[in-house]
């Protein structure tokens, strides 16, 4: 099936009419399960068929494990249809009934499946554990060709993890094995997959000619699923390169194709770069149609990542169209799908990463307590190679250490990076209200002197409303650059969130915290918004305070509130003082530090513009 398909399909016919005359159940449903394997990608009604005789002759099995294999064979039909929750409820079946089997090869294939789907839908960190245990299975029934298709499916979780260079590098290593292993429609895969990791990472020549060579092999053992894959990311990068037709032509070549190999995802894979072709050409409300479509399919697969990509592309096209609302809508969407996306990634990076770590560990120990038993019979044995043994031991156990101490560093480094996602700012790369609050509460407690600004954009919610979030969030990052360059390198700048920005001034005085205000009042002002603001410009008012020894963080935060208060009722644009005694504030304004306070740990903080005419 991986060398040569059409041989396959011609053995497992001609199985079939040799157990005609002397019947064999067991021997029927394999070869019917392969029958089924070999049409899911070419022909979803022959599919069928074969697994309904197969499904049919199980009460006549001697071997449990068919149920198993049938339970398989049935969820890749439901993939490739792009019911993406029944393929996986009918793998998690697959599993169950190969463990009660006890049957390891199968088990294998049924924890292959499972794991690559749960990649697919998101669940990185549970799609790796069961990669990695049929890897392990594989490796212990010495199935190297088998173990290096689940490498490769790792591989392909790394890519949806946002580790693209080093799916790159599992793809091309994993295409050496296979070329000399003959595996033909494994290196179209993999060729596919490598093209996918250089189309992320922008490469779109290394893209070009990774998807040109899985088109031919496809070509070569007449594989029309794996053809139209390659001819969908040919047209990827036709459409990077702004080359509409080209990509037309090549995206109508596919869906020839997939009419004769069934694929819902891949359709809508087609459906996806068609619309952005269309874009390219000026055919908007095409364009937009096609995109609808293949978020119709993505939404249902429960595939967001190519669903966030799509939004992202709907917007696009809506603009082109001049329908600013829907280009509007599903911008929103898009960046809510795309907030959620990475919440998830970095929450799945930790769990696998943790997963990746203790399997790396036990295998170690496993192997070096193996070497260590070599070690200790060889001595028994051969009393005069005792030396030498223990060197080799002593040589092993050294770049275990070196390993682990490898290991133990990569997973720091990520942890780190990991902690530096989780206390930045997305949009300004500044600090996020949940380290700065921290930062200063650390302060206020220890009773250090330190000055308190809070800033706040002017009239900031017209400007989302008239020109849209896009142009609000490039003034949010104009205004983050502009107040980096203008306060002192020892101060701790954030977001709070919204439109509002903090700046902690360790050490300074009343006036010297003013002179920094007012400075960085000025050099926002001075921001050229002309290329998005055609009849205004961008300001800002602040409120300062000076922490006091006796303070609490609440009411150090609720000084600065009322000072950026007073500065907003001063006609704005301007920086005002912590009044020396309490004024009248907005209804719901006098809770506004301890909802701060609370906002570190709990959720987002409250903006002061919410409470402002």
């Amino acid at each position: 099936m991986r060398n040569d398909p059409e041989r396959s399909r011609a053995l497992a016919e001609h199985a079939l009419e040799l157990l005609a005359q002397q019947p064999d159940a067991d021997l029927e449903a394999d070869a019917h399960l392969l029958l089924c394997d070999y049409n899911a990608e070419r022909d979803r009604s022959a599919a069928q068929q074969h697994l309904e005789l197969a499904r049919g002759l199980l009460p006549r099995t001697t071997r449990p494990a068919l149920a198993a294999q049938v339970a398989g064979c049935e969820g890749d039909l439901s993939e490739l249809a792009g019911d993406n929750a029944h393929a996986l409820s009918l793998y998690e079946r697959s599993v169950s009934l190969a463990e009660a089997a006890h049957t390891d090869d199968v088990l294998a294939n049924a924890l292959y499946q499972r794991g690559y789907l749960r990649g697919l839908r998101g669940e990185l960190a549970n799609g790796l554990a069961d990669l990695r245990r049929a890897n392990d299975i594989y490796e212990r029934l010495h199935l190297p060709e088998e173990a290096l298709n689940t490498l490769m499916a790792v591989a392909t979780l790394y890519d949806r993890m946002g580790d693209h260079a080093q799916a790159r590098r599992y793809f091309a290593d994993a295409l050496q094995a296979q070329r000399s292993a003959g595996l033909v429609r494994e290196q179209a895969v993999t060729q596919h997959n490598l093209g996918r990791a250089l189309e992320r990472l922008g490469d779109w020549p290394g893209a070009r000619d990774a998807f040109e060579a899985a088109f031919r092999l496809s070509q070569q053992i007449a594989y029309p699923r794996g053809e139209a894959y390659g001819l969908r990311g040919l047209a990827s990068v036709s459409n990077a390169e702004g080359d509409g037709i080209s990509a037309l032509l090549l995206l109508d070549h596919a869906a020839a194709l997939l009419r004769k190999a069934p694929d819902e995802r891949l359709r809508a894979q087609i459906a996806l770069q068609r619309g952005v072709a269309l874009r390219l050409v000026h055919r908007l409300g095409e364009s937009v149609a096609s995109l609808a479509d293949a978020l119709t399919v993505f939404q249902a697969a429960d595939s967001q990542v190519e669903a966030a990509s799509t939004l992202n592309e709907l917007a696009a096209s809506h603009a082109a169209l001049g329908d600013y609302k829907a280009a509007y809508e599903r911008a929103s969407q898009f960046a809510a799908l795309s907030d959620r996306l990475l919440k998830r990634q970095i929450e799945e990076r930790y769990a696998s990463l943790k997963v990746e770590f203790d399997t790396a560990v036990t295998d170690r120990e496993n192997q070096l307590l193996k070497r260590e038993k070599i070690a200790t019979d060889r001595a028994l044995a051969q009393e005069q190679r005792a030396s030498g043994l223990r060197a080799v031991a002593l040589a092993l156990a050294a770049v275990l250490v070196a390993l682990l101490a490898m290991l133990v560093r990569r997973h720091y480094r990520t942890s780190q990076r990991m902690r530096g996602l989780a206390m930045t700012d997305e949009l300004t790369q500044l600090a996020n209200r949940r380290h700065v609050l921290s930062t200063l509460q650390a302060i206020v407690a220890a009773g250090k002197p330190c000055s308190l600004l809070i800033a706040d954009l002017d009239l900031f919610k017209p400007i989302n409303d008239e020109h849209g979030h896009l142009v609000g969030d490039a003034i949010l990052r104009a205004v983050a650059a502009a107040l980096r360059g203008a306060v002192p390198t020892h101060a701790q700048l954030g977001r709070l969130g919204g439109e509002e920005f903090i700046v902690l001034l360790p050490g300074s005085t009343h006036d010297e915290a003013l002179a920094i205000a007012e400075r960085a009042r000025a050099v926002v002002e001075s921001i050229d918004a002309r290329q998005w603001l055609p009849n205004r410009g961008v300001t800002i008012s602040i409120g300062l305070t000076v922490c006091k020894p006796q303070d609490d963080l609440a009411e150090a935060l609720r000084r600065a509130d009322e000072a950026l208060y007073e500065a907003k009722r001063n006609g704005r644009n301007c920086v005002r003082s912590a009044p020396s005694t309490a004024r009248a504030v907005p209804e719901g304004a006098e809770g506004k530090a301890a909802e701060r306070v609370a906002a570190v740990a709990d959720g987002p903080v409250p903006r002061l513009s919410d409470a402002l005419p």
